[in-house]
């Protein structure tokens, strides 16, 4: 015999007697604003507001690693190509990972999570994808640096 919770979730402990009741947070499918939200696993942050400022920290970082990886030089000239493409798929992997995990993030639904995303990749950009700190030589296109180890991403 299964129940349903009035969140809509079955549930039923599986001895035959007794009934679990599944503690759900409410599943938001617009953006709200407010510290109680769940952000990437279960019951993180949960209704901590002392959490709440950590998870956007957390969010934020994993979305300005995504534009370190994708701007990065760190495969040296020269190098092994199977050693340079081994390299390359590891750091391509563990980019899509943290793009995802911000992502996911994201689809959270809370306007604080969005907007910490959102200010990591632009952080993210500003440091490691944009001229403000480019170092400049007498090169005609303005920069010594080639292009990064990882393709562009992709939308």
């Amino acid at each position: 015999m299964e129940t349903t919770s009035h969140h809509g979730f079955g549930a039923f402990n599986g001895t035959g007697g007794g009934h679990m009741r599944h503690r759900r947070m409410m599943m938001h499918m617009s953006f709200y604003w407010g510290h109680k939200a769940e952000v990437l696993f279960s019951d993180w942050p949960g209704t901590s507001s002392v959490m709440y400022p950590l998870a956007l920290v957390f969010v934020f970082v994993l979305a300005v690693l995504v534009e370190w990886l994708s701007h990065c030089n760190i495969i040296k000239p020269g190098t092994n190509n199977l050693a340079a493409g081994l390299m390359q798929t590891a750091m391509y992997t563990v980019r899509s990972g943290l793009d995802y995990m911000v992502m996911l993030a994201v689809m959270s639904f809370n306007g604080g999570v969005f907007l910490a995303a959102v200010g990591g990749r632009a952080v993210g950009f500003l440091l490691f994808g944009s001229r403000a700190f480019r170092k400049t030589g007498g090169s005609a296109s303005g920069s010594d640096q080639g292009p990064s180890d990882l393709p562009p991403m992709k939308c």
